[in-house]
């Protein structure tokens, strides 16, 4: 189909502008164009003026485009206009400055531009700092640890629980941007369970075989509502008072990826949206109404995924890939500034992506109702 710019005779109405034409009663008219047809004089008395059509740009939708339309076009063809916009595609992961240690199974604290990262498999305890660039050497948590969250900031962080090679871990800590230091215990010890909030209002969800959240007051931990869905290896994002967990396995019930989203109001946990792949491991950000699932691993072979899901509050929708399959990375930011470092991806890897709006894309035309 060939279409027919209209490139002259329109022009932006002004604030308050309105158009308006005398037509009389079961009158169908066109414009009766003139020497110039934008010459409202030119034009017979009750006929609706209409845009002159200039310059025969024609463009063909089978992808054989003599001329592009851009947004702000309007084209026109057998009693319909075509009006030019813009779409934003996807989000798209583009890459970061490595890690300086290849580690998978640790957090991701922060912002896109200011994250921090530490523990993780193979065991141990140094930490990594990110400032939207490259990593760079922090101070060592206590002790050996992966499998473990965290949330807050790169200034004011938080860790908790976790595995070290022989038991799981009911160990707090916070970090000031310098040094870790001691925080409340947890009321029972977990590995694999998520987070989300910040350091002196966080929770944590679920863990091995776990429906239990507990609540962080920045000194000790309190009972919150349990999880409807047992999981481990889950993700979170939000707030202590808007919270969300997703994804994870399953263990009690028979062993099975998790495909639901719960969603936490301060007091009690609600359904969500459900993911589009259950997985367990992946990388999480951003907020309650607007966050990211990426990477994972699926039960059935133990496939590591690359796909990343967007969550708009209600429900999830597919993001851009990462550049690798890889499960276990840590993850951090918002859907228009996030961050995935290491992981594994056949072998622990030190790759950084980054998370960010696709590029604007001219050229879609929307089809008016016809004259």
């Amino acid at each position: 189909m060939a279409l027919t710019k209209v490139t002259s005779g329109v022009r932006t109405l002004g604030t308050g502008e309105v158009v308006t034409a005398n037509i009389n009663d079961g009158d169908v008219t066109t414009a009766k164009m003139a020497t110039d047809p934008t010459n409202a004089s030119n034009l017979a008395s009750g006929t609706v003026p209409t845009a002159r059509i200039g310059a025969f740009q024609t463009i063909t939708l089978d992808g054989t485009a003599e001329g592009s339309p851009a947004e702000g076009d309007i084209w026109y063809n057998s009693g319909k206009f075509y009006f030019g916009t813009s779409v934003l595609p996807t989000g798209a992961w583009s890459s970061g400055g490595n890690l300086g240690t290849a580690r998978a199974w640790m957090p991701g604290i922060g912002t896109q531009t200011a994250a921090v990262t530490c523990g993780g498999q193979p065991y141990m305890k140094t930490t990594e700092e990110y400032n939207g660039t490259a990593w760079s050497a922090g101070n060592d948590i206590a002790a050996n640890m992966a499998y473990f969250p965290g949330c807050g900031t790169q200034t004011a962080g938080l860790i908790m629980g976790g595995y070290d090679g022989s038991g799981d871990s009911n160990v707090t800590q916070e970090y000031d941007g310098t040094s870790w230091t001691s925080g409340g215990n947890l009321g029972a010890a977990q590995r694999e369970n998520s987070s989300c909030g910040i350091q002196t209002a966080a929770l944590s969800m679920g863990g091995y075989d776990s429906i239990v959240t507990e609540e962080y007051n920045g000194s000790s931990w309190s009972g919150g509502g349990n999880l409807a869905q047992n999981r481990y290896g889950s993700a979170g994002a939000g707030t202590q008072t808007a919270g969300l967990c997703f994804g994870g396995r399953a263990v009690t019930g028979g062993a099975a990826d998790v495909t639901s989203t719960e969603e936490y109001n301060g007091t009690s946990w609600s359904a969500g949206g459900a993911m589009t792949t259950g997985r367990r491991y992946p990388g999480g950000a951003g907020t309650q109404s607007s966050a990211l699932a990426f990477g994972g691993d699926i039960i059935s072979g133990g496939a590591k995924v690359a796909t990343t899901e967007e969550y708009d509050g209600t429900a999830w929708s597919a993001g851009g890939s990462l550049s690798t399959a890889t499960t276990g990375p840590g993850g951090c930011g918002t859907v228009a500034a996030g961050l995935s470092c290491g992981g594994q991806a056949g072998s622990y890897t030190v790759v950084t992506e980054e998370y960010g709006p696709g590029t604007s894309i001219d050229g879609v035309l929307l089809s008016s109702g016809g004259l």
